[in-house]
């Protein structure tokens, strides 16, 4: 099964999706201010052992953005009626950041749809000064638009090694490319709902497998709070991508894969 559509959530919102490759089912989830295509550099060798789904988190590329705020529920909810729309009853679920926080939410609330989370460079609670960093990029997104808030993001999600080198250039540019594509008011509600977060001691009772996957110079989601995410989680493994950053997976395609295929088996 391969092609494109749109699911209808609850609340009415789109949320686009893409179905390629063969094999059991494996739902991809981006990142806050990406899309889909944030998956590109998995894509090929994930098609070859699954059927991959990509979506668009409402707010995001060709999906539509919410018309009243939402909480990680709503986004888990998302993925459902994205699954029952394409006839999928249980299905693996990889995401990040932003798409991880998701997973969990699925796990807890789910359960009997997931087969399988891998949640990577993610957090599970919001603590003062977090919430007060969206505060901060909200407020900057009213006043310089998308350009600042990308001007402001790259070189956290990046590390600075990997910007220094021209050879990555399109990479850069092509994250630069999504974040601007955010609108202004998808980031702000999914901001919002980042403010929401409290996941974090729900997380004894996920039932799921679950693996975790870090980069070791993540300033948003430290190894240390992604160890303590994975020991609350009963039977959970956590692997760290050396010297990448936020973006874990398009820092370092190769040893992002090392870290997470194995676990989606």
């Amino acid at each position: 099964m391969t092609g494109q559509g749109t699911a209808r959530a609850a609340d009415g919102t789109e949320i686009a999706y893409s179905v390629s490759g063969q094999g059991p089912w494996l739902v991809l989830s981006n990142s806050l201010a990406t899309d889909r295509r944030m998956w590109a550099p998995q894509m090929e060798a994930l098609e070859r052992a699954f059927t991959v789904v990509t979506f668009d988190t409402r707010g995001h590329g060709a999906s539509g953005v919410a018309k009243t705020p939402f909480t990680f529920s709503t986004l888990a909810a998302d993925v459902i009626a994205l699954m029952d729309v394409i006839g999928i009853d249980k299905a693996r679920f990889m995401g990040l950041s932003l798409g991880g926080m998701t997973g969990l939410a699925l796990a807890l609330e789910r359960p009997e749809r997931v087969d399988r989370v891998i949640c990577c460079d993610a957090r599970a609670d919001a603590p003062d000064a977090y919430k007060a960093m969206w505060d901060a990029n909200i407020e900057l997104s009213e006043k310089g638009g998308m350009p600042a808030i990308a001007n402001a993001t790259l070189p956290r999600w990046f590390s600075e090694s990997f910007r220094a080198n021209a050879a990555n250039a399109p990479t850069l540019e092509m994250v630069r490319d999504m974040i601007l594509a955010t609108p202004v008011e998808g980031y702000k509600m999914a901001a919002r709902c980042l403010q929401t977060l409290d996941l974090l001691e729900s997380l004894e009772h996920i039932s799921v497998p679950v693996h975790f996957v870090a980069g070791s110079q993540d300033p948003a989601a430290p190894v240390s709070v992604m160890r303590d995410m994975a020991d609350r989680v009963a039977g959970a493994t956590l692997d760290i991508v050396e010297g990448a950053a936020h973006l874990s997976n398009m820092e370092d395609p190769d040893g992002f894969l090392k870290a997470a295929q194995p676990h989606l088996r």
